[in-house]
C-alpha cells in the first residue's frame, strides 16, 4: 500500500460550500468546523485519517438529492458514509470534499411476512433486520460481525458477508431491490420485488460499487424462515494446516454447513481470554461448523461432518446441546476482533479470499511472513468459502511498525492472487487495497471498470480515488500485469 497524502482544507472554499449546502439543509445537519467533523475522519482502517472539508447529516431523500446536486454544480467531491465500520477506507472522507452520512436514515419501512421482504433505509443496522422480522419466523440472513454497528447500506456498498454467507450468501444474494442516487441526484431503481427483472443486471453492479456509482438511499431485502434447529460443531487440531485442509475435505464430501469458521491458536488464546467461550487453548486451530434445518436433517449432516473431521485429525469434536450453548460458541468467534484489540495498540484486519484446497498453504505462508517481519498475525477465517482474515498486530505509533505491516499486508494480498484467489472477499477495495488491483487486474479490465464509473458519474465527484487504480498509479506500483495490453484510460479528475 502507499501512504496517503493528508489534504491541508481549503477555508475560503469550506465555507463556500457549507454555506451553499445551508441553503438546502438545517444549520445543524452541516457541520464544518474541527471538533465536529473530527469523527468522521477515518472508518475502520484507523491507519489513514482525513478531515473532510464538510459533513452533512441529510434525513430525507430529497434533500440527500439536493446536496448532491450542489456537489455536482459545484465539482465538489462527496464521499458516502453509512456506520464507518468498513476496513478498506471506504468511507475515509475527501479533504477538499464533502461527507454525506446516512446515518439518520434509520427507518424500517415495511416487513411483508407473506413476501418474505423487508424495505428498509440505508442507515438500518443489520442485526435490526432479524430483530424487526423474528416475531414473523423470518431473519435476514448475512451477518457480518460487526452487524450490531454496521449498516445495511455499508453492507450494499461492500458486498458484506458473515459467518453464514457459506450456505446463504452475500449481500448480493440476499438484496432484491436498491433504489439511490446519482451523482446528480438523479433517483434511480435497480433490480424488483419480484425474483428477476428486465434487462441487464445493474443490481449486482451496484451492491459492491464501494459509494462510486450510487447514493443508496431505499433497499428491499430477502428474509428467510427462521430453521426449526441449528447445532454448531467445534473441532480441534493440533496442526493449523491439517484444520484448513479439513475444510476443504468437508465442501468436497457434498457438505455444504451454514457456517464454517477457523481460528489459529493465537485468535484462540485472545477470544477466549475476552469471551470465555469454551474454546480449546490446547489447540493449534479450531473449526466451528454449524448446520440447520429440521431435527433429523442436522442430526445426520453434524454426522456426516464429525466422519469427516475425524478422518482429516481432529483430536476433539464438541456438538451444542442448546441454543445458549450454541450461541456462546459463536460468541468467540463474533469476538474475535475486540478481543485482538486488547492485546495491541492496532491491528490490521485483511481480507483476502483463496481456493479452498490452498488453505494450508496460505497459513504456512502467513507464518513465514510473521516471522519475516517480526509482527504477531492471529487467523480468523469464513474457512468454508476461502475468505481470509488475518489480523496484523502493531502500533501505530512506530512508522516502522506501519511500514511492515503495509508491506505484510501487500505480500498476503500478492500470494491469495498467486494461488488462484482475490484481494477482498467483503471488505471492499476503498485505499486499502488499491495498489493490489493492479496485481489482480490488467489494464484493459481496468479500463472497463473506468468505463462503467464514467457511465454512471461522468464528472468523478462520487468517491473518487477510490477502488479503482489508474493506469500511471499501477505503472507507479509496478504490479500491472501488462501481458493484455495497456488500453489508455485516463487518470481520475484532479481531486
Amino acid at each position: 500500500m502507499t501512504m496517503l497524502k493528508v489534504a491541508v482544507i481549503d477555508r475560503a472554499r469550506q465555507t463556500e460550500v457549507a454555506r451553499a449546502l445551508r441553503r438546502v439543509l438545517p444549520e445543524s445537519s452541516v457541520l464544518f468546523n474541527e471538533e465536529d467533523t473530527r469523527p468522521f475522519e477515518c472508518d475502520g482502517l484507523t491507519a489513514y485519517r482525513q478531515l473532510p472539508m464538510v459533513v452533512v447529516t441529510p434525513e430525507t431523500e430529497q434533500q440527500a438529492a439536493n446536496v448532491l446536486k450542489i456537489c455536482h454544480a459545484m465539482q465538489v467531491p462527496v464521499v458516502p458514509r453509512g456506520a464507518g465500520t468498513g476496513l478498506s477506507g471506504g468511507a475515509l472522507p475527501h479533504g477538499e470534499g464533502v461527507l454525506l452520512s446516512m446515518a439518520r436514515f434509520m427507518k424500517v419501512l415495511a416487513v411483508d411476512p407473506l413476501a418474505r421482504t423487508a424495505k428498509v433505509q440505508p442507515g438500518v443496522r443489520n442485526t435490526v433486520v432479524s430483530q424487526v422480522a423474528g416475531p414473523f419466523g423470518l431473519y435476514y440472513a448475512p451477518d457480518p460481525s460487526s452487524q450490531i454497528a454496521c449498516t445495511i447500506g455499508g453492507n450494499v456498498a461492500e458486498n458484506s458477508g458473515g459467518v453464514h454467507c457459506l450456505k446463504y450468501g452475500l449481500t448480493l444474494h440476499n438484496v432484491l431491490r436498491v433504489r439511490g442516487l446519482t451523482a446528480a441526484g438523479e433517483i434511480v431503481e435497480f433490480g424488483s420485488d419480484a425474483l428477476d427483472s428486465p434487462g441487464y443486471d445493474l443490481l449486482a453492479l451496484t451492491i459492491g460499487s464501494e459509494g462510486l456509482l450510487v447514493v443508496v438511499t431505499e433497499v428491499t431485502l430477502r428474509l428467510l424462515p427462521r430453521p426449526a434447529v441449528a447445532r454448531v460443531l467445534m473441532a480441534s487440531f493440533d496442526d493449523a494446516e491439517r484444520a484448513g485442509n479439513a475444510v476443504a475435505a468437508v465442501i468436497a464430501a457434498g457438505i455444504i454447513p451454514a457456517g464454517l469458521e477457523m481460528m489459529d491458536r493465537a485468535a484462540i488464546l485472545a477470544v477466549e481470554e475476552f469471551a470465555h467461550a469454551g474454546y480449546d487453548t490446547d489447540a493449534a486451530a479450531v473449526l466451528l461448523c454449524e448446520s440447520d434445518g429440521t431435527e433429523e436433517e442436522v442430526g445426520e449432516e453434524i454426522r456426516k461432518v464429525t466422519g469427516v473431521l475425524e478422518r482429516e485429525g481432529a483430536s476433539r469434536i464438541v456438538v451444542s446441546h442448546d441454543e445458549a450453548e450454541r450461541l456462546r460458541i459463536w460468541s468467540g468467534r463474533k469476538a474475535a476482533f475486540p478481543a485482538v484489540g486488547r492485546i495491541s495498540p492496532d491491528y490490521y484486519c485483511m481480507d483476502g479470499t483463496i481456493p479452498r484446497s490452498r488453505l494450508g498453504e496460505v497459513l504456512r505462508f502467513i507464518a513465514g511472513l510473521q516471522e519475516k517481519y517480526g509482527l504477531r498475525c492471529p487467523n480468523v477465517f469464513h474457512a468454508g468459502d476461502g475468505n481470509l482474515h488475518p489480523l496484523i498486530l502493531f502500533d501505530a505509533n512506530d512508522p516502522d511498525q506501519l511500514a511492515r505491516t503495509e508491506a505484510f499486508a501487500a505480500e498476503v494480498l500478492e500470494k491469495c492472487v498467486a494461488v488462484g484467489g482475490t484481494i477482498t472477499g467483503e471488505h471492499g477495495v476503498g485505499v486499502e487495497k488499491i495498489d493490489q488491483m493492479c496485481a489482480q487486474f490488467g489494464a484493459d479490465e481496468l479500463d472497463v471498470f473506468h468505463r462503467l464509473k464514467r457511465a454512471f458519474d461522468p464528472a468523478g465527484v462520487l468517491n473518487p480515488g477510490k477502488a479503482v487504480p489508474t493506469l500511471a498509479r499501477c505503472a507507479e506500483y509496478g504490479g500491472m500485469h501488462v501481458h493484455r495490453g495497456a488500453l489508455p484510460f485516463p487518470d481520475l479528475p484532479r481531486f
